[in-house]
């Protein structure tokens, strides 16, 4: 006799599990949404049997089986995501808030994988400093690794493609846009103990260098040119925008986050993708407080 998997409202045997599986692969649309929707609330117990499901021999019930799994894995993340930004004030540590919001959207991402190679990179750039290597120095050696060996760039040409706005997806491209590229050079700056921040300037963001003696402003979008306040203020004149000091200001961890996901929030709005826009919206919100 089959075994059974059950929970407290539904009770599956194996084989009808393995028969529901040959049907989620189904292509009519009302098949594959109703055999998703029994499984969906089959509960843990039916996700244990899906989770050996991962390495299914047919290829089409593999694909069906992984979008169950991280459509629940991601609605776990995004509850997690929400409760991370909620019990955190303004300098939350950045690089956690990264990977918990990218788990959001890619919830097998190997975070862990990732991590590694930040710190395989910065280890790199040690590899070329010298002991009293000044600001600048220091700042080039970075620069060389992340954007000459590593080549690292602005996404000119697909600008606004969503995944340029996900760090994880940005560290295996090596395109993004200019928020992105700057919190992979602060990742990068603070396991090198370098003082940079990042700096929210008005239709830009960049970042910023600074001790008593040294101030450069590093725009990663542009192979981290490295730019004087005298320049930043330049750019922010061609915008037509009223100098402020303000605007050249480091910008919390929290407020970071907050322009990144408003980035993407704008985008899908844009593309009418109703959903996906939604759940940005949650984290702005939740970010706005």
């Amino acid at each position: 006799m089959s075994g059974s998997v059950t929970n407290p409202t539904t009770q599956f045997t194996e084989s009808q599990l393995s028969a529901m599986l040959v049907l989620l692969a189904d292509e009519d649309p009302s098949v594959h949404s109703l055999i998703r929707a029994r499984l969906e609330a089959g509960g843990d117990a039916v996700f244990q049997f899906l989770e050996r499901q991962r390495v299914h021999a047919d290829p089409a019930i593999r694909v069906r089986v992984r979008e169950l799994l991280n459509h629940r894995a991601a609605h776990k993340y995004d509850n997690e995501f929400l409760a991370f930004i909620l019990s955190r004030g303004e300098q939350f540590d950045l690089e956690e808030a990264i990977w918990a919001f990218t788990l959001t959207r890619f919830p097998d991402a190997s975070i862990a994988a990732f991590r590694a190679q930040l710190d395989a990179w910065a280890a790199r750039v040690k590899e070329r400093l010298l002991p009293a290597a000044t600001g600048e120095e220091m700042l080039l050696a970075l620069n060389h690794v992340l954007f000459e060996e590593l080549g690292f760039r602005g996404a000119e040409e697909d600008y606004y493609n969503p995944a340029n706005s996900y760090v994880n997806c940005v560290m295996d491209s090596r395109r993004g846009i200019p928020i992105s590229l700057s919190a992979i050079y602060l990742c990068l700056a603070r396991r090198l103990g370098l003082p940079v921040a990042g700096i929210g300037m008005p239709g830009h963001f960049l970042c910023r260098y600074q001790t008593p003696r040294e101030e450069f402003y590093i725009d990663a979008f542009h192979r981290g040119t490295l730019l004087t306040r005298a320049d930043c203020k330049r750019r922010i004149a061609q915008l037509a925008v009223e100098y402020d000091e303000s605007q050249l200001a480091p910008v919390s961890n929290r407020r970071l986050m907050q322009r990144m996901i408003a980035n993407l929030h704008l985008i899908h709005k844009e593309r009418k993708q109703r959903a996906e826009a939604d759940r940005l919206q949650r984290y702005l919100i939740a970010l706005s407080r």
